[in-house]
């Protein structure tokens, strides 16, 4: 066979096959015996091996290529993928329209989209010219993970979109899951292997989607429903959208249909709850749009939920089970919490044997003791609650809990006016771990690959104690440990070496000071730099501890009790040679600069609302900040500026009701000019 004649079969081979898959995994409707397929498979392969440079990007042996990686990489979404704000009763629902409604002028009719609520991750498709180049997790919403090999293992994703007239780029958004039937047989593997079985469906299609290795993903048979097409074709309703999304070769949910009115609505969700258990895929409820997507965009954004759509959940589910235990937990703080250990139960589709019982005022409340029958209750992702002690149920051997005095050899006390109880010797192992949890997170250092099991694995092998620690590391060090290779270790000490450099509000919140949060830090920071100008590490200490606690009480942000908690934490020898440590250890604080004074927008209020084009939220409230301004996280009548970007939330609203100057990004930036 020619190399022109092995193009001419390999194309013909493909189209075949993507169609039989797309009869078997999307359709549900299979023309042709399995042995029919397997056989045109085998083929293609054979031909991919012979003429390597033929390999099509739509071929059904790309679904799995590549090596594992070593880490994902970060991917911009081209416009926010937002969450739903849930809700749980028809009251709820009926007011959430009450809401819409006074937004909107009194001409337009609202009808609505409703569709059921996959119980699964969400994920974004992005297309150039009809193929798969990139596939993303929704991360924060701006910001997601590229899982693009991943998710070309699902069957139900396309490699090369169907139908004609495709635009150049689009984009597909939709739910990753897993059908209950896969689930099953997932967990019976793992229990085959002498693993641990997966909680529930969301968990194991989360946790494969997050796999390095793109095999591992292959085999845990994953599905894809789609739920939004992202495009420049003009779609007149959310409706269009779905029937986009068919013609374009993915699956979506069977059940969704348009609703005239509330009462339609509420028909549906009672339907779909008695349905629920014969659906083939796990849902937590339905999810209600507004149907025109003219009135949607109208509508705009509140926070990371639009005004134009809410999950209607069914009702947080409730069990039974027996409290075997309660044990306490220790955060970073020290502060201790008491979780109830419980015979393990199914309750809101997961399996559960923990459940938080808060402080001893509430166990109290509760009267819950070692050995009791609890009710206890749980919402989709939510932590479950213990409700209520069925006490009829006793048997008199039920032991009540006391809070110790001592904990793991250190003393325990409940401060006054506090519901909490703390450890006093907070070098205690496990509030070390917590500690350094904080230090190495995203709003702190930001060291990239250094995860809870990381710091764990370090610990436990004595290679760190503490922060400072953490910065003496070396490729070296690394190697022999298990889960690290020759270029995981170059590279966790790489992203080590690059977190050196940290801006001083960061290092303020890494170091974890009690009460002191994002914002308190950054004002902090600012004071400090105000005050001396030529701040760095070296006269970091000497500057902090030269401040009285009622200067401290002076900054914006910082009362009396966060003032105190300063004040006494640059007191504590122990905390001061960690900071010493840090900077003996290369840490250095990025120089910044003061808020200059008499600059005109000295002692100005500006509020944040939508999303901003141009920079990140938090480079606008640094850029206000160095020009004397102030940035609040409320509209009242204190504030002077309300910046709008695209998509405002109810503070755009609240402005205009009363009255405050609402200014959007060109206008800032002139000013910042």
């Amino acid at each position: 066979m020619t190399k022109a004649e092995a193009k001419k079969r390999i194309a013909k081979l493909v189209k075949q096959i993507n169609k039989y898959s797309y009869e078997y995994h999307v359709l549900d409707k299979p023309s042709v015996p399995d042995a029919v397929w397997d056989s045109l498979k085998a083929e293609l392969g054979q031909l991919e091996k012979r003429f390597p440079e033929l390999i099509r990007v739509d071929s059904p042996n790309q679904r799995v290529s590549g090596e594992a990686l070593d880490k994902f990489e970060k991917v911009k979404h081209s416009s926010r993928m937002l969450s739903l704000q849930d809700v749980f009763s028809l009251e709820e629902v009926e007011k959430w329209e009450e809401r819409i409604k006074k937004l909107l002028p009194a001409k337009i009719k609202l009808e609505y989209f409703v569709e059921v609520k996959l119980d699964g991750l969400a994920a974004a498709l992005i297309y150039e010219n009809g193929v798969l180049v990139k596939g993303a997790t929704r991360g924060d919403g701006l910001v997601g993970e590229d899982v693009t090999n991943n998710l070309k293992t699902i069957r139900t994703i396309p490699l090369k979109l169907r139908g004609k007239n495709i635009p150049g780029k689009l984009e597909v958004r939709g739910e990753v899951y897993i059908k209950k039937i896969d689930f099953a047989k997932l967990n019976k593997e793992q229990e085959k292997k002498g693993e641990t079985k997966f909680a529930n469906p969301r968990n194991a299609a989360a946790g494969s989607i997050r796999q390095l290795d793109p095999q591992i993903a292959a085999a845990r048979k994953l599905s894809f429903m789609a739920w939004e097409v992202v495009s420049d074709l003009k779609q007149k309703t959310r409706q269009e959208g779905y029937i986009l999304a068919e013609q374009l070769g993915f699956p979506v949910t069977a059940q969704a249909q348009v609703c005239k009115n509330l009462k339609a609505v509420e028909d549906y969700y009672r339907q779909i709850e008695k349905l629920r258990d014969k659906i083939p895929y796990q849902i937590d409820g339905i999810v209600i749009k507004v149907n025109s997507i003219d009135t949607y965009k109208r509508l705009g954004v509140v926070g990371k939920a639009p005004r134009g759509a809410i999950a209607y959940k069914f009702p947080a589910e409730k069990a039974t089970t027996v409290v075997e235990d309660i044990q306490l937990q220790v955060g970073r703080t020290g502060v201790l919490t008491p979780i109830a250990i419980m015979r393990p139960v199914q309750v809101a589709g997961s399996t559960v044997s923990r459940a938080t019982l808060h402080n001893e005022d509430e166990i109290k409340r509760l009267d819950v003791r070692i050995g009791d029958t609890v009710v206890i209750q749980k919402a989709g992702d939510i932590i479950p609650d213990v409700v209520e002690v069925l006490k009829n149920m006793r048997t008199g051997k039920e032991k009540k809990f006391k809070f110790p005095t001592n904990f793991m050899g250190s003393p325990v006390k409940r401060k006054e006016g506090e519901a909490a109880h703390y450890v006093q010797d907070k070098s205690l192992n496990t509030v070390l771990k917590r500690q350094l949890y904080h230090f190495v997170s995203r709003k702190a250092f930001d060291i990239e690959g250094l995860g809870p099991k990381i710091i764990d694995q370090l610990m436990n092998e004595g290679l760190i104690k503490d922060a400072a620690d953490i910065f003496t590391l070396t490729a070296g060090d690394l190697r022999s440990l298990e889960r690290f290779a020759e270029k995981s270790a170059e590279n966790l000490v790489k992203s080590i070496d690059n977190a050196r450099e940290v801006e001083l509000a960061k290092f303020i919140y890494a170091l974890g000071i009690r009460h002191i949060g994002e914002e308190s830090s950054v004002w902090l920071a600012q004071y400090l730099v105000t005050s001396n100008q030529k701040l760095v590490a070296s006269n970091f200490i000497k500057t902090i501890q030269a401040l009285k606690q009622d200067e401290l009480e002076e900054i914006e942000d910082i009362g009396p009790k966060v003032a105190a908690s300063i004040y006494n934490y640059f007191r504590d020898k122990n905390n001061i040679d960690l900071i010493e440590r840090l900077f003996k250890n290369s840490v250095k604080i990025k120089s910044s600069k003061p808020a200059p004074s008499g600059q005109k927008l000295k002692n100005k209020i500006f509020v944040l609302t939508g999303h901003l084009d141009s920079m990140s939220r938090d480079e606008a409230k640094n850029n206000i900040r160095q020009l004397g301004g102030k940035s609040s996280s409320s509209v009242s009548r204190n504030t002077d500026y309300v910046i709008a970007g695209s998509d405002p939330g109810s503070k755009f609203d609240k402005a205009k009701k009363i009255g405050i100057k609402i200014i959007d990004e060109s206008e800032f930036l002139k000013m910042l000019r």
